[in-house]
């Protein structure tokens, strides 16, 4: 069976869209879930987004979300206020992933534990052929007060991070 990248639901968004509204949860020091607007986060701020399939999946735990680590503070130099990990996962293991790779005070990780923030961006992919459910497509944003600037996508069915990775997002801010 053929992958279905992207929902016949909803219309993808597109540079110059703002992002729709919708809720993400964090998992809070106390370890309580938070739901965090889209409002809360992109409000006012420049924000680096980067939508992975999976958390600790192995090309994003391994190659794509480290680089946004690593340049974390380079991406702060160029006026991001935020970068923000999104998943299809739960806010448990979105926070998990984020310690398992030293991403505290540098990248947020947000759970959409039922992939309803990928439905709304238009960006969720149907990898049930892969026993993976519903996620999310990989991509990179750029994002000022809520108004897509930049996105970036991966070719269809590519494990590649080249398009969507920190260097990329780098020369786009």
């Amino acid at each position: 069976p053929r992958i279905q990248w992207f929902s016949m639901e909803t219309t993808m968004i597109k540079v110059g869209d703002r992002l729709p509204e919708g809720k993400v949860r964090i998992k809070a020091e106390d370890g309580t879930a938070t739901e965090l607007t889209t409002a809360d986060l992109f409000g006012g701020k420049t924000v680096v987004l980067v939508g992975v399939p999976g958390a600790f999946t192995s090309t994003c735990h391994n190659a794509h979300i480290p680089q946004f680590i690593a340049n974390a503070e380079a991406f702060r130099g160029k006026g991001v206020d935020r970068i923000v990990v999104l998943a299809v996962n739960d806010h448990h293991v979105m926070k998990s992933w984020g310690e398992a790779l030293g991403g505290a005070g540098k990248a947020e990780f947000v759970a959409d534990g039922n992939g309803e923030y990928a439905r709304a961006l238009g960006l969720e992919v149907d990898l049930t052929v892969a026993g993976l459910g519903k996620r999310c497509k990989r991509f990179s944003a750029l994002v000022r007060d809520g108004v897509v600037a930049t996105l970036n996508f991966e070719p269809d069915g590519s494990r590649s991070i080249e398009a969507t990775g920190a260097a990329t997002m780098l020369g786009q801010v």
